[in-house]
């Protein structure tokens, strides 16, 4: 599953170099590559005016209002390597909600975290049951693959169904973010990243601050992976140095539900 994964990190990077790319296969819609340019100076990242249109189009969002130094912290977890339990530990103590999303094998290979996470309070998220390229499956394999998270999830918790979904890699397509959305599902990207993926790469808890420290920004949705010990490391450093800067961390769903959820600028300037 590691090596798949690592195949799916290639080919999302092939596609972020590029920004789009039209799929090489006819019978497939146009993919896309989720990707932004990071921001510095704590200045909200810019995604492009075609990214953000299109992820308005369908309520998608990847951050929240620029004029809020709120925070979101979010974890990709498509496998257990030990890191996840300090990360939930850390989060408990800084009374943080996150949303993690994961995948139907996580579900299944780590299901004591899991139920350790909605018992604690925190937010889960679709990843999918098998992490596919969801832009190349129809529309039934799309909702397939939700259905089959949820129904796997709701075995386990009392967690019925999940609402926030977010597509393996980062790759998408018009026709994934339409069928998401009429099927319940809002998918939610992100405004701050780096390469925290490769489990056997450790770099040190400061590699993770430090990309986290000079991407922040008000509003931004924080993506991480909880394979990664500089992750589980650096973040209880980043909180207590973010918080000292006046930033504070909420949920997503606060972020959903408060109507501030933006691809580019928050619906207040929206809507003027």
């Amino acid at each position: 599953m590691f090596k798949q994964h690592l195949a799916g990190i290639a080919i999302a990077a092939t596609i972020l170099a590029t920004g789009i790319t039209t799929n090489p296969f006819d019978a497939f819609a146009k993919e896309y590559g989720w990707g932004f340019k990071k921001t510095t100076n704590e200045v909200p990242t810019e995604a492009g005016a075609e990214y953000d249109a299109l992820l308005k189009k369908y309520d998608a969002v990847y951050k929240g209002s620029p004029e809020e130094k709120i925070m979101y912290l979010t974890f990709d977890c498509g496998y257990e390597n030990g890191y996840t339990a300090s990360i939930l530990d850390t989060l408990k103590k800084e009374n943080i909600q996150g949303t993690f999303f994961l995948t139907g094998h996580y579900l299944s290979s780590a299901t004591p975290l899991v139920k350790r996470m909605v018992k604690e309070g925190h937010e889960i998220g679709n990843h999918s049951d098998k992490h596919p390229n969801m832009a190349r499956l129809t529309e039934q394999q799309m909702k397939d693959e939700w259905a089959n998270f949820d129904k796997k999830l709701a075995e386990i918790t009392d967690v019925e169904r999940t609402v926030y979904a977010r597509p393996p890699e980062g790759v998408f397509s018009e026709e994934l973010l339409r069928v998401g959305n009429e099927a319940g599902y809002r998918h939610i990207f992100w405004s701050v990243a780096f390469k925290d993926w490769l489990k056997d790469q450790p770099q040190g808890w400061k590699y993770s601050y430090d990309n986290l420290m000079s991407q922040m920004h008000p509003g931004a949705i924080i993506l991480m992976h909880t394979v990664s010990p500089d992750n589980a490391e650096a973040l209880p450093r980043f909180i207590k140095d973010a918080k000292k800067k006046g930033y504070r961390f909420e949920s997503i769903n606060n972020l959903m539900n408060s109507g501030t959820g933006s691809t580019s600028k928050d619906k207040k300037k929206d809507a003027s």
